[in-house]
């Protein structure tokens, strides 16, 4: 009995010690982690699943006073499809914008950070078909898409 005591406090004791020594992760690593967690959508892939009419969320996570820059365009056919929560509200308003767990979710924000860790959140409340768009916003931008601002829909142009 003593010796099974001694194994389990020598093990607790080595595994407190690896969580200690454990070198803290960056902003990036964890943004990195969950990009291999949850994968990415490209922005391509996206715009082929909206133009094929396929049922998938498109979660907006940006803070709100980054609305004003844009959003991936949605039309009268698709807009219940397009929603919006700041990824600081999400744990706490999820349930209730999206009550089906099987739904499948792409979230984005400006660069794809905060779309990442906002999708890997979802996984980890149970929303199983939870991934983000790759680059975000500015990714959608730089692949040609179109962005619905107050000005209407703008192409971005690569100057020369």
């Amino acid at each position: 009995m003593k010796k099974i005591i001694s194994v389990i406090i020598l093990c607790s004791v080595l595994l407190v010690g690896v969580q200690v020594n454990a070198k803290p992760l960056s902003k990036m690593d964890l943004i990195n982690e969950a990009k291999k967690e949850v994968g990415e959508v490209t922005p391509k892939q996206l715009k082929t699943m909206l133009d094929d009419g396929k049922d998938v969320i498109i979660l907006d996570v940006r803070e709100s006073e980054q609305h004003s820059e844009g959003s991936i365009p949605f039309d009268d056919f698709n807009k219940e499809n397009f929603l919006a929560v700041t990824r600081g509200n999400l744990e706490w308003k999820i349930n209730k914008i999206i009550p089906d767990k099987e739904a499948k979710i792409v979230t984005y924000c400006r660069r794809g950070g905060r779309g990442a860790l906002a999708a890997e959140v979802l996984r980890e409340m149970g929303y199983k078909n939870a991934t983000t768009l790759k680059g975000g916003l500015k990714g959608w931008a730089k692949a040609g898409y179109p962005v619905k601002t107050g000005l209407g829909e703008v192409i971005l142009k690569k100057g020369k």
